[in-house]
């Protein structure tokens, strides 16, 4: 191509030309998109149905499920679409849409993880303050704060990364994302991605401190308590989170801080399901293997 062109459509990573492989791959894409819809789903209903799980604690969970949903819904079908049709292509507008509503539920998903460090903080460090505290009407406000600040830095993000002109259309991933695209841009970053990629990363390393700190406080706070009982009826509250957010945040960070190469390679691949696929189809299994009021909802909800 040109070294400046006007890109109307790009061309996604294709896994295959062997015909059964890319029907092998619709099939595995397929198992994954609606394990991770029936698994966040049963989180939903679970809470929805059950009067004793409307607590802020599975508010969030249920926001955190329909994140969960919107991330694979969003990146999953038009792959799944590809390989089934033998096609390769997204319109750039489509590739538009697709950066903006990713980047806006892996935004809300990280801050809504954050979110929920506090809430166990705040249940586990200060128990008498904690109704006064994350009551209904501030579980809302939050909410409503984490959805709307990941909407405006997603639009800043898309705004950055399709602010320069692109001088190839092939873009090494099975979805638009944001380092690949930025692989392709002619002039480098723009000033506005730059800034958007400095705020991103001094948000998250934010966050990981933020959660750093909440649990060595929370875990403080735990050792005191002279139940063993005790001490392993909160632990097991905590850790589900922990187990989250790690799955999530470190394969993210990888695929965004290794150096970055022209050709497509498997790592690349692995990493990007890491944290893209991964963590929506797990989280909901995560938190409710060992919380037994999910699971006797669930188990009501399956024999009905």
């Amino acid at each position: 191509m040109e070294n400046q062109t006007i890109v109307s459509y790009f061309l996604l990573l294709e896994f295959s030309k062997d015909r059964h492989l890319q029907l092998l791959h619709f099939f595995l894409f397929s198992i994954l998109y609606l394990g991770t819809a029936a698994t966040n789903l049963f989180i939903i209903s679970a809470v929805v149905v059950d009067h004793r799980l409307h607590t802020p604690m599975y508010f969030f969970l249920v926001n955190l499920a329909v994140q969960d949903m919107g991330i694979v819904s969003v990146i999953v079908p038009k792959s799944m679409i590809n390989s089934l049709m033998d096609a390769r292509h997204i319109s750039y507008f489509g590739c538009v849409a697709q950066v903006l509503i990713f980047v806006c539920f892996e935004a809300s998903d990280l801050s809504l993880l954050t979110v929920m460090a506090y809430d166990r903080y705040v249940a586990i460090c200060h128990p008498l303050h904690y109704e006064m505290v994350m009551n209904w009407k501030a579980c809302t406000k939050i909410v409503i704060l984490v959805w709307v600040a990941s909407f405006l830095y997603a639009m800043l993000h898309t705004c950055g990364t399709f602010s320069t002109p692109f001088c190839s259309n092939v873009v090494n991933q099975f979805f638009c994302e944001i380092p690949q695209l930025l692989k392709l841009s002619c002039s480098g970053f723009s000033l506005i991605e730059a800034g958007v990629i400095f705020v991103s990363i001094s948000a998250t390393f934010g966050c990981f401190i933020f959660i750093f700190v909440s649990y060595t406080l929370i875990f403080k706070a735990v050792l005191k308590i002279p139940s063993v009982k005790g001490r392993q009826k909160t632990f097991s509250t905590c850790l589900p989170h922990l187990i989250v957010f790690s799955i999530f945040l470190v394969p993210a960070c990888l695929a965004y801080l290794r150096p970055s190469s022209n050709t497509a390679t498997y790592l690349d691949f692995a990493l990007t399901a890491l944290y893209s696929l991964f963590p929506p189809f797990f989280n909901p299994i995560i938190y409710s293997i060992k919380n037994k009021k999910i699971k006797s909802v669930l188990s009501k909800l399956c024999r009905v």
